[in-house]
Order: C-alpha cells, then sequence, then structure tokens
C-alpha cells in the first residue's frame, strides 16, 4: 500500500529540500540569506525584531533591539539544524513558514 502523505507533511519536506538548497548556496557564496525580519516593538526611535538567518549549516533565529540611545543587543538566539527549523516554524507560524517557503521557490526553482 503506497504511503499517504499530508499536505502538511509534504509542505515540511518540500521546505527541508528548499533549505538544504539554501545552505548550499551559502556554502558557495559565503553570504547567509535572511528567512525573515519581523519587528516586534517599537518604543521612541528603538525596536525589537526578529531577525531569522540561513548559514550553511544552520538557521539562527535571533532577537534584537537596537536604536535610539540603545547600543545594539541580541535578547534571544535559537540555533536548529535544517532538520529541526521546518517542524518548530510551523508551530510558530504557518504563514512565516508560507512566506519562507515563497521566498526560497523564488531564488531556487
Amino acid at each position: 500500500m503506497p504511503k499517504q502523505i499530508t499536505l502538511d507533511g509534504w509542505l515540511l519536506s518540500h521546505f527541508q529540500v528548499l533549505l538544504k538548497k539554501g545552505s548550499s548556496h551559502v556554502a558557495r557564496t559565503k553570504i547567509p540569506i535572511v528567512l525573515y525580519r519581523n519587528s516586534m516593538e517599537e518604543e521612541g526611535e528603538s525596536y525589537q525584531e526578529t531577525v531569522c538567518t540561513l548559514t550553511e549549516d544552520h538557521i539562527i533565529v535571533q532577537v534584537v533591539t537596537s536604536g535610539g540611545n540603545i547600543p545594539p543587543s541580541f535578547q534571544q538566539q535559537l540555533v536548529f539544524t535544517i532538520e529541526e527549523f521546518p517542524s518548530w516554524l510551523v508551530k510558530k507560524s504557518r504563514d512565516l513558514l508560507l512566506s519562507c517557503v515563497d521566498l526560497l521557490e523564488e531564488q531556487f526553482s
């Protein structure tokens, strides 16, 4: 009997393939790919944002505070393998996952 795959399962698998292509591209160019940036808070001239970057072997999610009189600082850093990241992201935000898939498909399809 053929294995049945759900749409979510296919999407996560497809995303992982795209991340591997992106990782190979980063290995060749030595330029990381920003998967997404989200401003979270703004207060006066300062702001906090989340930046998600694909590197050669990992995906790094950083929460950065900067602007105004505040020197840039990292409030949080999460590091994922290419295998771990898709399932973490789908739990966090399906919209972010779809925007990352769109970004990588535009670059590598």
